[in-house]
C-alpha cells in the first residue's frame, strides 16, 4: 500500500473543551482518533467503531454524537466537547460527574465517557426530562458492568439536583 504524504494530510482546526486546538488528519483519520492519538485528549474511548456501544460519544456543536463515525476533517470549525471539559475546574467534578461518583455508577468506567457526554447534553438542553428520555438516551450506551440501575440513580439524583440549584 502506497504511503501518503504530507499533501494528503490537512489541517483541522476547532475548538476543543473551550481551547482552539488544530492538527494534521489524513482524509480518513477518525475523530476519536484524532483526538486520542493526534491531540492526546484520552477521555474519549474506542469500543466498538460501528457507533453503537456509545464510548466515543463527544459533543460537535452542542449535539451529542459518535466520534468513530465521524472523520476528523468534517470538524474543522466546529466546537467539540469531550468528558474532560464536564467539569467546571480541573479540581472540580460536574454535578453529573459527582452523582455519578455518589451512586456508584461507574465501574469499569470505559462507557461512562460517553455516558455523561450524552446524559449532560440531555439534562442541560431537557431539564425537565423523563424518566423513559433518560431510559431512552442511555439505550445508545453499552454497558457491561452496571446493569443500569445505578447509572439511572445517579442520573435522576442529577436531574433532582439541577432542578433544586436552578429554584
Amino acid at each position: 500500500m502506497p504511503r501518503l504524504s504530507a499533501l494528503d494530510r490537512h489541517l483541522v482546526s476547532f475548538t476543543l473543551n473551550g481551547v482552539p486546538v488544530s492538527g494534521e488528519a489524513e482524509p480518513r483519520l477518525l475523530l476519536s482518533d484524532f483526538l486520542r492519538h493526534v491531540l492526546g485528549s484520552t477521555g474519549t474511548h474506542v469500543g466498538c467503531e460501528h457507533g453503537s456501544c456509545g464510548a466515543c460519544t463527544v459533543e460537535i456543536d452542542g449535539r451529542p454524537s459518535r466520534a468513530c463515525l465521524t472523520l476528523a476533517v468534517q470538524v474543522e470549525g466546529a466546537d467539540i466537547r469531550t468528558v474532560e471539559g464536564l467539569a467546571p475546574a480541573p479540581d472540580r467534578l460536574s454535578l453529573l460527574q459527582e452523582c455519578f461518583r455518589e451512586h456508584f455508577a461507574l465501574q469499569c468506567g470505559f462507557c461512562t465517557a460517553g455516558i455523561l457526554v450524552s446524559l449532560n447534553a440531555l439534562l442541560r438542553d431537557r431539564p425537565e426530562a423523563t424518566e423513559e428520555e433518560i431510559r431512552v438516551t442511555l439505550s445508545g450506551h453499552l454497558c457491561r458492568c452496571t446493569g443500569y440501575v445505578s447509572i439511572m440513580a445517579a442520573a435522576l439524583a442529577a436531574q433532582t439536583r439541577l432542578g433544586t440549584d436552578s429554584k
